[in-house]
Parts: C-alpha cells; structure tokens; sequence
C-alpha cells in the first residue's frame, strides 16, 4: 500500500506525517484541554437595566467574554476599551458623573449588550438579618405604605440567598426593578422607607441593593480573609476550607430521596395549570402519611426540606353546627398558605410565619357530615409548617370550640434543592462569599445594618467581629471608609420586675461600642419594639431614625441625627450626676410630670435598685435612691425590655441605653 503524505509536511527525519499522528493527536488534544472555550461577553449580575450607579464616583465596568477578546464599554459619550485576560476576565472603569439619567450602557465585544434606563444617584447596601429582610407588605400601614411607593427614580435590586464555600464572583440570579406598588411590596422595609426618605429630602436617584437573611449570625457576612484572625473563628473557617461540600449534597440528596421513596419533588404536583388539584374534596389521599399539626415539619422527619406542603383535615360537623358562619383558627404558619375548604378558598395570608391564621368560613360552604379542610405551606426557608399552641387551633362555632389539632394528612410537593445545601450559620463566611463578594467593586455609599438577635449572648464578642465586619467590608470595596449606619436593638420580652443582668443590653453595648470607628452611625430602637414579637412592625421610625444618620453622616447636613449618649458620670452626695452628648437643645422627659424613668444606681455591693432622676440641665440627670446611700454606678435602660424608658433630646430622639460599671 502507498503511504500518502502531504506535500511539504514530514515527521521527524523525513519519516511521514502518517506515522508521528499518534504524537500530535494528543498535542492537540492537550492544547484543547488547556484552552478556554469562546464565550460571549457577559457581565454581573448586578449589571442590569434600570440599575442606579453611584454618583461622584469612578464606575467599575467588568466581567467576563474569550481570553484576549477585545471589548468596548460605551456610556453616555464616555467609551473605554479594553481587553479580556487569559483567564477571560476584564474590567474598565468610566468616570465619576453627577445624578442625573437615564442612559444607556453598552458592552461589545464578539457580541453585544444593551442596558436601558440607568440613572445616576445614590446606592446603598442593606443588609442584616429578619427585622432588616422584613418585607413592606409586613410593617404598620402596609395596604397605604404599598399603595403609594410610586418612584420611577428609587430602584431595587434584591440579591438571592446563597451559602458558598469560596468568594464567587457572580450572583445566581437578580434584576434592578423600578419602585413600583408591586416590586415594592416583598422587598426590605427598612430598606425602601430608608431609601424614600433619602430620595424625598436629596432630590436624586436612589439605588437600593438588600443583602439580607433572617436569622443569621454576624461572622457568616464576614470575608475568610478578616474571620481567620478572629480566636474563636480560625479553626471553624479551617473546618469549612476542607469541607467535602459536594460529598455533603450528595449524601443529602440521596437522604431526600430515601425520603421521599424515589425522585425528589421539584414541581408542586397540587397545582395543574395554575389550578388547585390537592384540595378537591374526594382526592385519593391513602398513600399519604400523618403529620402533626401544629408542630413543624423538621421535627417530624422532614428535617432541612424548605419547600410546599400541603395539609388536609377530615373535619365532621352535624347538622346545627352548618347553620351558622364558623371561624377557623389555624395557628401559626411558617411562611405562607392558601386554605380552603371543602374545595373552596376561605384565606390566603403571604410571608408571615408568625401571624396567626382566623379565617371566616360562610355557613354556605359547611354541610353535615364529612368536611375537608386544606392549607397549602409554602416554607422559603428555616423551619416550615403549621406550628404554635394547640389550644390556638380550632373551629369557633358560636360559643363552641372544635379542636382540629392532632394528625393530619400530609404530603410535600415541592422540595427546594437548595435545603440540601449548608445553612448560613453552619460556617462562618458563608453569605460573605455567597451574597456580598459577587457585589465587589459596585460603587456605592454605604450600608445600612440590622442584626445582633442571633448574637445575644456573645456580647463580648460582638465587640471584636462586628467593628472587624464594617472594617472588612470597606476593605474589599477599597472606597475608603465609606458610611456603615446600623439599627440598635429594639426592646423585646418582658419587662424585668426588678433591675438585672441583660444579653441584650450588653449586645446594644457592643453596638454602641462600634461607634468609635469613623463614618458610623447608630438608630437607637429602644422605644419602637415589641415586648411579644422580636419583629417590630414599626418600620417607619427605624428607617427615619438611619436616614438621619444618613444626612448627617454621610451628606453633612447639619440636623440632629442621634438621641442622646452618655459622656461621663460623677458621684457625689449620694447622687449620680450623667452627662450626655447629642442633647439638642435640651434633654426632656416624655413624661406629663416630667419624672425620667429607667435609671438604676449600685453601691459598692453591685446591687442595682430602681432610682428617682429628674433633668438638672441642658444635657445632665441627676440620679439619686434612697436604697443606695453611696453610689458608685448607675445604669439607663439596661434590660431586654426596658418599657418605661422616656428620656429625649429636643428631637425626640431616645437616649441610648448604657452601664457606667462595666464588667
């Protein structure tokens, strides 16, 4: 046979190319290994239309497209060009502009992107965790608060809830939306009143990016780089860096699987085009298993499975009790639910995992016998289900009570992957990596913070990775130290009977604390909670309370912006004199005698007893207690729930809790 060689082309001493294939076979399939392959250009996620770019400052473009691809970035009359890296990446950086819009941004490369209606103006970060997730349909005057957040210029941008291992450098999902009743209404309350406010008094766009998950710990938000130099995180941060994380899905998945006796549901099978089929009266529920209600479904073998549930009670009523309207309490449900009864919807309540569910049901939907009630739960995370008091579950029939606690039918239709994965708190680092790394550089001017439940009872600690956390962050955004204005906590549980020791008043310490780095600032909420729900509803006079902060802080408007905080004590003649600082034009007590409430005085014995204190001057109390003839502390609001705390600057702006002998 005749060898074929292509003219010009031979091997190694003349031998044919036929014969030295094999060779550049695998040459060329290793070049193909270690060459990327052509992408278009792309950029984060955070990149959209109608998104606000902060004003007055340099504007990081980047992202990603084929190595060595050249891009242009055109906004405006402004273009820069620029080249992709090997390793795909590239980055431009346009100049600073003053508020003002829209414009349109323009990426090209082999491919070409287009965003539409980007204003310049103000961007802030809120983050935190539940009471800064709050949602606005959720606070004092929802229907009103929704019904009038019409701003074409105040824009939203909601980053989705990610646990991750390493810094990533994209978001998984999330758009800029304009502020609109119908955007607004599942976004951060906190955030859109905070943002409202500024817009209303600045006159300029506002940017509101929420970063925020309930329930979380501070040094989950905290970078690896920052975590791994605290004592009590470096070896749990060691821990995550040689986690198996893809063992751990695996190993859960399978479990979910076991659990659900095959494929894990990813498709709510209740709902068929849109309609409920789950509900209906004579569906063949026999296969499905029991259940506990009110309790939660972790609790009874459904453990980290977020997702829908649904619920369905036999429920026999005789002939008198159909003659008259019935009132369902359902308890509690974590988060959602649509009920219905008799394949009928009686209630639907949205997000409010600790609201009790009273539904009225018309006499007309009841018959005598066999009746079946259905709750739909739809759990977006942490615990699920109907839970409560069992007492609180019941048909209210006139002055009759039917107890529709106990077993339930019950059947999960849809299980998020993502409950597979870590929780938030498991590690530390893990919502830094996963929900403020992708952010980094988007230029903004600064964060507004609501979290410390989850940390009460490391106060002392507190003190250390909170101050760590506002620093670490500003490091990464390399803006210098941009402002960081953050929520104290508000006044929860009972209130003591008698003077004691506080995990949440020393965590207000650590947050007082904080304020000794520059550009901070504090919204005291220690008159605006609630003694029986660790969610205030008033989220109005917070986010006022940081919008000062925010004027004063980080625009110079000369306001007062902080209630009162303590300077100094002197003991003398058996009585306490305190100085504060931020008194406006004079301390008042809200008080129609005038008596300030809330002080307490120590002698040398420690022992704190309640002490008269009246206002002697323009920022002084004088503190005085006929129980301590000597003393040598004293104490304002140092509780979980110090409900008769009433001293005020002249801007109605509550003294901040303190303790003069700290320990």
């Amino acid at each position: 046979m005749k060898r074929f060689q292509l003219p010009g082309l031979a091997g190694p001493a003349g031998l044919p190319v036929c014969m030295v294939f094999p060779a550049l076979l695998v040459l060329v399939l290793l070049l193909g290994a270690t060459t990327p392959v052509r992408a278009d250009v792309r950029l984060p996620r955070i990149f959209s239309s109608h998104m606000v770019l902060q004003q007055e400052q340099p504007l990081p473009v980047w992202g990603w497209a084929s190595p060595r691809e050249r891009i242009t970035v055109t906004m405006g009359t402004t273009t820069q060009r620029t080249m992709a890296g090997k390793d795909g990446k590239w980055k431009v950086t346009l100049p600073a502009r003053k508020a003002g819009g829209p414009f349109t941004l323009t990426v090209s490369g082999k491919n070409r992107i287009t965003l539409e209606d980007i204003l310049i103006g103000e961007v802030w970060i809120c983050s935190g965790q539940s009471n800064m997730e709050w949602p606005l349909a959720s606070v004092n005057n929802a229907a009103e608060e929704i019904a009038t957040a019409d701003f074409p210029e105040i824009r939203l941008f909601q980053v989705p809830k990610k646990v991750a291992q390493l810094p990533l450098d994209d978001l998984d999902a999330g758009e800029w939306t304009i502020c609109t009743p119908a955007t607004v209404e599942r976004f951060s309350a906190i955030g859109y009143l905070f943002g409202r406010q500024l817009h209303q008094d600045l006159k300029v766009p506002i940017g509101l990016i929420n970063s925020s998950w309930g329930g979380t710990v501070a040094e989950t938000w905290i970078s690896g780089e920052t975590i791994s130099k605290d004592p009590d995180f470096a070896q749990p941060l060691r821990n995550l860096l040689d986690f198996d994380l893809t063992s751990f899905e695996e190993q859960k998945k399978a479990s979910l699987r076991q659990l659900f006796g095959g494929e894990i549901p990813t498709e709510d099978k209740g709902v068929v085009n849109g309609e409920p089929v789950w509900n209906a009266i004579d569906l063949n529920d026999g296969s499905w298993k029991s259940l506990i209600a009110p309790k939660y479904w972790e609790e009874q073998g459904y453990a980290d499975v977020d997702g829908i549930g649904w619920y369905r009670k036999e429920i026999t009523l005789n002939e008198e009790q159909t003659n008259t309207n019935v009132t369902l309490h359902l308890g509690k449900v974590d988060d959602s639910d649509i009920t219905w009864i008799n394949g009928i919807e009686i209630g639907r309540t949205e997000g409010l995992y600790d609201k009790d569910r009273i539904y009225t049901i018309d006499k007309k939907l009841l018959k005598p016998g066999k009746n079946m009630l259905v709750v739909r739960v739809d759990d977006t995370g942490g615990n699920g289900g109907i839970w409560g008091d069992p007492k609180d579950q019941f048909l209210a029939i006139g002055k009759e009570k039917v107890d529709i606690s106990g077993d339930w039918k019950f059947r999960i239709s849809r299980a998020v992957i993502g409950s597979v994965s870590l929780g938030p708190n498991s590690h530390p680092t893990l919502l830094f990596n996963g929900m403020i790394a992708p952010l980094v550089p988007y230029p903004i001017k600064g964060a507004i913070w609501y979290q410390g439940e989850s940390n009460t009872g490391r106060a002392l600690q507190y003190q250390r990775i909170f101050p760590a956390l506002i620093t670490d962050w500003r490091t990464h955004w390399q803006q210098g130290d941009f402002p960081f204005l953050f929520v104290s906590l508000a006044n929860f549980m009972a209130p003591p009977q008698q003077p004691g020791e506080s995990s949440w008043a020393e965590l207000r310490e650590a947050q007082t604390k904080t304020l000794a780095l520059p550009q901070t600032g504090m919204a005291v909420t220690i008159d605006i909670g609630d003694a029986k729900d660790i969610h205030p509803r008033n989220k109005q006079d917070v986010a006022r309370r940081l919008a000062l902060n925010a004027l004063k802080i980080a625009y110079g408007k000369e306001i007062i912006y902080s209630g009162p905080l303590f300077r100094s004590v002197s003991f003398s003649a058996g009585k306490a004199t305190v100085t504060f600082d931020h008194s406006g034009s004079g301390l008042t007590a809200k008080d129609r005698y005038g008596y300030v409430k809330g002080f307490t005085l120590a002698g040398t014995d420690g022992v704190h007893h309640w002490a008269q204190a009246r206002i002697t001057g323009k920022n002084q109390v004088e503190v005085s207690c006929d129980k301590v003839p000597a003393p040598v502390a004293v104490r304002y609001g140092w509780a979980d729930n110090p409900d008769d705390v009433n001293l005020y600057n002249s801007a109605q702006l509550p003294a901040n809790p303190f303790r003069s002998d700290e320990k």
